[in-house]
C-alpha cells in the first residue's frame, strides 16, 4: 500500500530529509550497504531472545530502506544500477531477517514453527517475482495489501511479545499470500488486454529509456569532467602568471 496508493504522500515528507542526508555527504548506495547490516544486526538480535533490541534495529533497517531513494532523487543519481542494487540487498535483508526468527523458534523449542518464517519468505520471493517479470513485459504490478513496508511494521509488532510472534507470523503468511493472489489475478488480467506485440513495443521502449538514461548520464559525466579540466588548466595559468610576476618583481635591478 505504501508503495502503491500512498507512495506520492510518501515521497512528498521523505524528500527533504533526502536532501539534508545528501547534503551530509550520505549516498543512497551508503543507505542500501548501511541498510543490509542494520538487517544482519536484527537477526541476531531475534535469533538470541533479544526481541526488544531487534524492534530498534528493526526500525534503523527501514529507515535505511525509506530513504535511499530520497537521497538518490537528491542527488540526482537515481539509476538502474541503484535499483537492482537496491532490490538485492532487500531480498537478502528478507532472507535474514526470516532466518533469524526462525533460529529464535527452533531455540524456543518450538522447532516445527521454524518452518512459518521459511513459508513466509517463499510467499514473499514469489510476491518480488511477479513485479520484476511485470515490469520486464512493460506492465505495472506495484501496489498490494502486504508489501515490504507493511511486512517490516507488522514483523515489529511480533517482537513486541514473545507470545504475539507466532501469531503474527501467521498473519504475515496469509496476508502476503493474499497479496500474491491479487497481484497474480492484476497481472493475468493486464497481460490479456495487451497483445504479445504491444508487449514487444513497452519492453523496447523501456529498454530505449533505460538507455539514453545511461548515455546521459554518461555525457554529464564527461561534460562536468571537461569543465573540471578548464577550470583546472585556467587556474594552474593564472597562479604560473601570478609566480613569473613575482620572480620578476624580485630580480635585482640592472641599473648603473
Amino acid at each position: 500500500m505504501f508503495d502503491g496508493r500512498w507512495r506520492g504522500a510518501v515521497d512528498k515528507r521523505t524528500a527533504p530529509v533526502g536532501v539534508w542526508l545528501q547534503s551530509h555527504g550520505i549516498t543512497a548506495d551508503v543507505l542500501t550497504a548501511t541498510g543490509l547490516v542494520t538487517a544482519t544486526a536484527t537477526a541476531v538480535a531475534v535469533a538470541t531472545g533479544h526481541l526488544y533490541l531487534a524492534i530498534v534495529l528493526l526500525t534503523l533497517t527501514g529507515a535505511h530502506d525509506l530513504f535511499d531513494g530520497p537521497v538518490a532523487k537528491a542527488a540526482g543519481t537515481t539509476s538502474v544500477r541503484g535499483a537492482f542494487f537496491d532490490s538485492v540487498t532487500d531480498r537478502v535483508a528478507d532472507a535474514v531477517l526470516m532466518g533469524g526468527v526462525s533460529w529464535y523458534l527452533i531455540s524456543e523449542g518450538e522447532g516445527h514453527l521454524a518452518l512459518l518464517p521459511l513459508a513466509i519468505l517463499g510467499v514473499t520471493s514469489i510476491v518480488s517475482y511477479q513485479r520484476a517479470k511485470a515490469e520486464a513485459l512493460g506492465l505495472s504490478a506495484k501496489g498490494g495489501l502486504m508489501e515490504r513496508a507493511e511486512r517490516m511494521i507488522l514483523l515489529g509488532v511480533g517482537f513486541l511479545d514473545p507470545v504475539l510472534l507466532v501469531p503474527v507470523l501467521w498473519i504475515l503468511l496469509v496476508l502476503t499470500s493474499v497479496t500474491a493472489v491479487g497481484r497474480f489475478v492484476r497481472v493475468w488480467k493486464l497481460a490479456s488486454e495487451v497483445s504479445p506485440q504491444a508487449i514487444q513495443r513497452r519492453r523496447a521502449k523501456l529498454a530505449d529509456s533505460r538507455w539514453r538514461e545511461w548515455r546521459e548520464r554518461e555525457a554529464s559525466g564527461r561534460r562536468s569532467a571537461a569543465i573540471s579540466e578548464r577550470f583546472q588548466a585556467r587556474r594552474d595559468a593564472v597562479a604560473g602568471s601570478r609566480d613569473a610576476r613575482s620572480r620578476r618583481s624580485q630580480r635585482p635591478s640592472q641599473r648603473p
